[in-house]
């Protein structure tokens, strides 16, 4: 961990940041006005990446049913993960619903953890993968050595401040001796599906970053590549972060947010739901139809 000093500073730099992010990007369309609500137990803000679509759902999961038990939700959309932790540790964000701090976003937590309360993980056993199309005749990035030129060299990625990128370019690529002839190709999750969907419409062979769980893999015809050297790191759970005090000032919200646990085939389709089947910005008919699918879940949140 950084020492405390440098941390600081860190922090004052990612508040400004942050603060700079929340003046250009603004709330969502859906975000909800604290008066014309009228909800009377607060108001809690979620932030999320609208790219990043764990985080996308499971934050309009959570601003529905925390409306329907009388709060008011802001929901704000940053850019960067690191702005998001930022945000946590400075309390200008409530809650980030959907992190990865075990591996993914470690770094993220060594700077900012001492300021951020772990209410609890939703989901077990996420993953980083690399991934290829189905029709690619190779199985472990260990193979990706022998022919570069197949992929044009590139290994498509997403956003820099991401943990994926970061895994990918100082762990997997150094561990499989790709760094010579490999680029990794830093965009947004949104430029790096267009790669994918060109590439398979096209039947050509492509290389990128993916995770489970993610709606893409069942989306796309593709297979992830084994990591005998398990440089993309271990499985991990996805939780629910929150500011410094939050559950002191939230505890209804705290134990309802630690209380959820969702399986692969509840995540998934909640996933498929708000960003396929509903799509468009239609997220309170997607997360509305997802509970009536889930009567459990919905039961255990809204009783």
């Amino acid at each position: 961990m950084t020492s405390r000093s440098t941390r600081t500073t860190r922090l004052v730099a990612g508040a400004a940041a942050l603060a700079l992010a929340l003046s250009a990007c603004g709330g969502s369309d859906d975000t909800a006005d604290a008066d014309a609500a009228g909800g009377d137990g607060g108001t809690v803000t979620l932030g999320y990446l609208p790219s990043w679509t764990d985080g996308l759902s499971t934050s309009y999961l959570w601003q529905h049913v925390l409306e329907e038990r009388g709060y008011d939700v802001e929901m704000q959309e940053l850019s960067e993960a690191g702005l998001l932790y930022a945000g946590l540790a400075g309390g200008d964000v409530d809650v980030y619903p959907s992190a990865w701090p075990e591996v993914t976003h470690a770094d993220y937590m060594d700077e900012y953890g001492d300021d951020i309360e772990d209410l609890g993980a939703y989901y077990q056993g996420a993953v980083l993968t690399l991934a290829v199309p189905e029709y690619t005749d190779i199985d472990s990035i260990a193979d990706l050595a022998a022919d570069p030129g197949r992929f044009d060299g590139q290994i498509y990625g997403i956003e820099p401040g991401a943990g994926l990128t970061r895994v990918t370019r100082d762990e997997v690529m150094p561990a499989y001796g790709l760094e010579e002839d490999y680029q990794l190709v830093e965009s947004s999750t949104t430029a790096m599906l267009a790669q994918l969907q060109s590439a398979t419409d096209a039947q050509e062979d492509i290389v990128v970053t993916l995770w489970r769980p993610f709606w893409a893999n069942s989306e796309f015809p593709v297979k992830d590549l084994a990591d005998p050297e398990g440089a993309l790191g271990d499985p991990e759970g996805l939780h629910e972060l929150a500011r410094s005090g939050f559950g002191e000032e939230f505890p209804e919200v705290a134990d309802l947010m630690g209380s959820l646990s969702l399986d692969d085939e509840q995540y998934g389709s909640l996933e498929d739901m708000v960003v396929n089947e509903y799509g468009d910005g239609r997220y309170e008919e997607a997360v509305e139809a997802w509970l009536d699918e889930n009567p459990d879940v919905r039961d255990s949140l809204l009783g």
